[in-house]
């Protein structure tokens, strides 16, 4: 259950619940193998920065700081899928785990996409 109420948009929404599900994922492989602890925490943050990166650009400093924050948390969902890629891999997730936590980073991946997108053709409609 999420207890954060947020009204905005989806993409905070989302990428908050995703942070959520990467937080009990690490929790779930940090039980399950201490000696792995290292590759754990990478996806632990590279999957919570997305959110907290999506979360910053609220208060960015300028159009340009907004951009930039958006593409971190671009970078980092890439990384993160990285990570569950070789969680399945080597068999630390199943192929179930690995799709719903896959689906909702690519989910992320596309909205990031096309904010950055939308932001750099209003920034450019400006400029005009």
């Amino acid at each position: 259950m999420i207890n954060y109420k947020r009204e905005g948009s989806i993409l905070h929404i989302k990428s908050y619940a995703f942070a959520v599900r990467i937080v009990k994922l690490f929790r779930y492989l940090a039980d399950k193998d201490k000696r792995m602890h290292d590759i754990f925490r990478q996806l632990l943050r590279s999957g919570t920065s997305v959110s907290a990166n999506v979360h910053e650009s609220e208060f960015a400093q300028s159009p340009s700081d907004f951009t930039s924050k958006l593409y971190i948390s671009l970078k980092e969902a890439n990384e993160t899928m990285n990570w569950l890629n070789l969680l399945l891999d080597t068999d630390y997730i199943s192929q179930k785990e690995f799709e719903s936590m896959a689906n909702d980073c690519q989910e992320l991946i596309a909205l990031l996409v096309a904010s950055i997108k939308t932001v750099k053709r209003n920034n450019q409609a400006i400029v005009k």
